[in-house]
């Protein structure tokens, strides 16, 4: 990675502006590192679109991103996208990729009740690689599963400046709640990039007897990791900020994006 120029970013892809929250742990170990931001609001939401489409999809897209900016490592920082595309990136694209996958592994290290929640996209929560992830790593355990495209519509509207609507979470969370077991849930796995910015509203719901639990972190440690040795820029240069084109749905302001560095933004 050294041999990249100081001004090559660092890509974050997402269907929308959930992977804001890994890009923001992100700039916290790599304060001066060049971001480009990209959301694919023309195809929002992912979790209701076919695996087929989403193979040939964000490939397709990020091979025009990945053109235009230039990036030294794309970060594809949505769930859903990550468990069904994953492999077809990484063959499409000569540079790093980091994935995002359920932090399945370290809720079942937390929970004391052995039973663990993961509420995410109608598409993640029904892939096998969930299932595998369960297997794998929560096997005397029980895992239940929930997909809310409600949830990540309600994340959207909260970051363009409108009212979460309560009950969209509480519909969510009985999803887990109501299933056998449901009521012994101690951990909540947030297997959507976008359900972190609805953390209060959640735990409003929860209740303090449930702990949350994302993988951002451990996605920010692995870009960070991946960079060792780069150089950066002396000053952290505005990030941009790139949106898909879409009629229904334009950017939200600059001042939402602002906080996390975001200085500029387009739109393709």
């Amino acid at each position: 990675m050294s041999s990249a120029s100081p001004d090559a970013p660092i890509l974050f892809f997402d269907s929308g502006l959930g992977g804001l929250t890994v890009l923001g742990p992100t700039r916290a170990l790599l304060p001066t590192a060049p971001i480009v931001y990209a959301a694919d609001y023309a195809g929002l939401p992912y979790g209701q679109k076919s695996e087929a489409e989403l193979a040939s999809r964000v490939p397709a897209l990020l091979g025009r991103l990945v053109e235009r900016y230039q990036p030294r490592l794309a970060v594809i920082a949505c769930n859903t996208a990550s468990t069904i595309a994953l492999p077809h990136i990484r063959a499409a694209l000569d540079l790093p990729i980091v994935g995002t996958v359920p932090a399945i592994k370290p809720a079942a290290a937390l929970s004391k009740s052995g039973v663990i929640g993961v509420l995410g996209t109608e598409a993640t929560v029904r892939q096998p690689y969930v299932e595998d992830l369960s297997r794998r790593f929560a096997a005397d355990q029980c895992v239940l599963r929930h997909g809310s495209p409600e949830l990540v519509t309600a994340a959207e509207t909260k970051l363009h400046g409108g009212i979460v609507d309560q009950a969209v979470v509480a519909r969510a969370v009985a999803g887990l709640r109501e299933q056998p077991q449901g009521a012994a849930m101690d951990v909540l796995v947030l297997a959507c990039t976008h359900f972190p910015l609805l953390e209060a509203e959640l735990q409003r719901e929860l209740g303090d007897s449930v702990t949350m639990i994302d993988g951002a972190e451990g996605i920010s440690r692995r870009v960070a990791h991946l960079t060792e040795g780069s150089v950066w820029p002396d000053r952290a240069p505005p990030g941009i900020a790139v949106f898909t084109r879409s009629a229904g749905r334009p950017p939200p302001p600059l001042a939402t994006l602002a906080p996390y560095g975001i200085g500029s933004i387009e739109t393709i």
